[in-house]
């Protein structure tokens, strides 16, 4: 169905409700979002795309504060899925993926409790989006989303939400070969401007999709977390740690004489934290500096059972982004670890409308698994957004990677399984200009 007939039923839907239903109030509101990007890999060549994500959705609140939500999404990249025919304009090469991206149903304090349920398609965004985010922080800016179901207690001090999601249904018996998530988050809120955190997520796997899709495998990961936010005065602050455990069955060993499995373990851990200062003047400067450890696990190998190990930490569903190029998933094919990241910045109000940010970054490795190459590099960028408008913003940035030995051999991507690929001696150059209206 193309997205203009979607679009055109949407409308119909939340018009007509209007017309019938007096104690139901109906909002239309959406976003368009166009980003054009340059990426210059030296040794892996060339990338440039202009990519835009459309957004509609209508929300519908009933009596007894009840609601449902439904928006419909396209990401496209221009050029794709349109016109493939450039000449005669028939489209021979795809259709406009239009997705329903959010659809839930909402009950809000129910039975007169601080109790809520949300049920369906939704997006998850727990805490600072480390690792469970909805996908919109740089390029890719696809989006994430659950078909979950989230029960949330919460008043004036406490939030604690019970989340459990199908992440992959392949329609056997109950949980045969499915993939799924399962959450505890809890925040304290009974200090002011502070947010204190803590978390249990569970992934099982018994899909092989977390073991490299090995067929076979079935995998149990547990993440426990803590977290602290706030701001006291000029200061602000951020200091999150989570520690991971779980296994992997039904890996081979590679043992010669052909039998056993081998010992696959989760037993990771990792920190994310940022600092700032802003001072008391008109441009409001602050100042910042940032760290993380991503652990790159142990090879415990040996000649009777090679494929022994504790695998790194892995960043789940993560929103945050370390490097402009080794933590972007076109050529990475996933997130960032075995890494420990140091950053230092500085931002500013140019204008009332104008915000301008220096980043500075260097990239090591936690594990070199015996390449005898730490260093990954610096990474530098600098950023500006322009607000000409409540509604319409324009960002434009530029960041430039100055490569290390350990850019060529080192396991650091998809979750620090794979070596990135370029040479040590590679320098990148990454541009965009981006525009973005929500409604």
């Amino acid at each position: 169905m193309k997205f203009k007939t979607l679009l055109s039923i949407a409308l119909l839907v939340a018009m007509s409700s209007v017309a019938f239903a007096e104690l139901q109030n109906v909002e239309i509101g959406g976003s368009l979002r166009i980003r054009g990007n340059y990426f210059g890999l030296d040794s892996l060549g060339d990338v440039s795309f202009i990519e835009q994500r459309t957004r509609l959705n209508v929300k519908a609140d009933f009596t007894q504060e009840v609601s449902a939500f439904i928006e419909l999404d396209s990401y496209d990249v221009w050029g794709e899925d349109f016109r493939s025919m450039y000449i005669c304009g028939n489209d021979m090469r795809g259709t406009d993926n239009v997705d329903l991206y959010q659809a839930y149903i909402e009950a809000r304090n129910m039975w007169d409790t601080p109790l809520s349920v949300r049920v369906g398609r939704q997006e998850l965004a727990l805490g600072n989006q480390w690792l469970v985010g909805v996908n919109d922080t740089s390029s890719l800016f696809y989006g994430l989303s659950f078909d979950a179901l989230r029960v949330t207690f919460a008043n004036d001090v406490v939030s604690i939400d019970a989340i459990a999601a199908k992440l992959a249904e392949n329609y056997g018996d109950f949980g045969d070969n499915d993939v799924d998530l399962y959450a505890l988050y809890g925040s304290y809120l009974g200090i002011e401007d502070v947010t204190l955190d803590a978390y249990w997520m569970f992934i099982r796997d018994d899909a092989g999709v977390l073991a490299g899709l090995i067929d076979g495998t079935t995998t149990d990961l547990h993440t426990f977390g803590l977290r602290g936010a706030g701001v006291i005065g000029g200061f602000d602050f951020e200091l999150e740690a989570a520690y991971q455990i779980g296994d992997v069955e039904g890996v081979p060993s590679g043992c010669w004489l052909g039998f056993g499995e081998a010992e696959v373990d989760f037993d990771s851990f990792a920190v994310n934290m940022e600092m700032g200062y802003t001072f008391d003047a008109s441009v409001q400067p602050r100042i910042f500096a940032r760290f993380a450890y991503l652990g790159g696990g142990d090879d415990n190998s040996s000649c009777w059972r090679p494929n022994d190990r504790d695998l790194p930490f892995n960043r789940l569903f993560s929103n945050v982004q370390y490097s402009e190029f080794l933590d972007d998933f076109t050529f990475a094919n996933g997130a960032l670890s075995n890494v420990l990241v140091y950053s230092l910045g500085i931002q500013m109000l140019a204008t009332e409308a104008l915000e301008l940010k220096l980043v500075a970054s260097y990239l090591d490795t936690d594990n070199d698994y015996d390449t005898g190459e730490d260093a990954l590099g610096w990474e530098v960028g600098a950023y500006a957004e322009y607000n000409y408008s409540e509604d319409l913003a324009i960002r434009a940035g530029y960041a430039h990677f100055f490569g290390d030995e350990a850019l060529e051999a080192t396991p650091v991507v998809w979750n620090g399984l794979r070596n990135w690929g370029g040479d040590e001696d590679d320098d990148y150059d990454y541009l965009f200009l981006e525009t973005e209206i929500a409604f």
